[in-house]
């Protein structure tokens, strides 16, 4: 993938600051503040603009802290700034959680006279227990609710990162609700969910492969680097090409969006980066030998993160049957011209 003045930008803030003792800190359960603080400053989680005119800069965030592990919510906070200044909802300083309508959560949001009622449950959401506040997507309709009125029960994600349940079941002003634009309803945030995570993932890849490249040309064996024999080539080749696929998909993906096609372009993004890091996730590991299971090595700050991502916003299982369904809704004689077209 090209890289841009943003990715160089975002490239030298995390590796001097997302190092792996500020992951492993912040998988303990301490908030890395200065990291926090530094990517304000930069401006990032504003990458996205108003009308999605950021996407790729935001991509180009987002692959970078894929990279380096950043344990931070820059999916969950950008989506949600972006969603709220849709919306004409104002919002707390500080980290925020998304909290998304998709396939397995069910939120209900109904008006009474002049209040909102909002009730239901939704599981996993990522850093709600950091968020100063939780951005509410359902249906065509925003809010905008304290953490405090939410009943959250802490979790964790393989990778040791905050996946939070969350309950609902509260009255809201009117100033805190404000219908969405038909270009940000629940659906297309679910939509960009599921690309910006496959992005962080392609970003966790690519450094994956990288990190096993240089373990194989730096680890001798029998008098070489084992990168000499040709069964290790055979398998940093296959790896390879799984992350490049990734690669490609993504940046098809936002080329895609820009042109609004973003339902096909997403699922077959998150789709095809999942099934990368299933197959890079067995090889990277079988390329370092047994330090590549170890806590010392930083492999495990990517892998771990990969499986984990891998089941946010869409399982492949789940992304294909969207995908196939939208396919099928264009008839015997639209499937071709419909692929043809992408």
């Amino acid at each position: 993938m090209t890289q841009s003045l943003v990715y160089d930008a975002a490239e030298r803030l995390f590796a001097d600051l997302a190092t792996s003792e500020v992951v492993n800190t912040a998988e303990a359960g301490t908030w890395p503040a200065e990291l926090w603080s530094a990517v304000t400053e930069a401006g990032f989680l504003d990458a996205l603009g108003d009308s999605l005119d950021g996407l790729a800069d935001a991509v180009d965030v987002l692959r970078s802290a894929g990279r380096h592990a950043v344990p931070l919510p820059l999916t969950e906070t950008m989506l949600a700034r972006w969603l709220a200044k849709r919306a004409g909802l104002a919002l707390p300083e500080g980290p925020l959680a998304l909290v998304v309508e998709g396939p397995e959560d069910r939120l209900e949001l109904s008006r009474t006279g002049g209040d909102w009622r909002l009730s239901g449950a939704a599981r996993g959401v990522p850093w709600a227990r950091n968020a100063r506040g939780l951005v509410v997507s359902t249906g065509v309709v925003v809010a905008v609710v304290a953490p405090v009125s939410a009943r959250i029960e802490h979790g964790k994600n393989l990778a040791g990162e905050p996946r939070d349940d969350i309950t609902l079941d509260l009255e809201l002003d009117a100033r805190f609700v404000a219908d969405a634009p038909m270009d940000a309803g629940a659906a297309v945030v679910y939509r960009l969910a599921a690309l910006f995570r496959a992005t962080q993932m392609s970003g966790a890849l690519e450094e994956a492969l990288q990190l096993a490249v240089t373990y194989a040309g730096d680890r001798v064996q029998f008098g070489r680097p084992i990168a000499k024999f040709q069964a290790i080539q055979q398998q940093l080749a296959l790896a390879a090409e799984q992350v490049a696929a990734a690669g490609v998909a993504v940046a098809s993906a936002v080329s895609a969006a820009g042109s609004g096609d973003l339902a096909f372009a997403a699922g077959a993004a998150k789709l095809r980066v999942g099934e990368a890091a299933g197959k890079v996730c067995d090889i990277v590991p079988q390329v370092h030998g047994a330090i590549g299971f170890t806590h010392e090595h930083r492999l495990h700050q990517l892998t771990r993160r990969l499986w984990s991502w891998r089941d946010e916003f869409g399982l492949e299982s789940a992304w294909a049957l969207e995908l196939g369904r939208l396919m099928a809704s264009q008839g015997a004689d639209g499937i071709w011209p419909f692929l043809a077209q992408r």
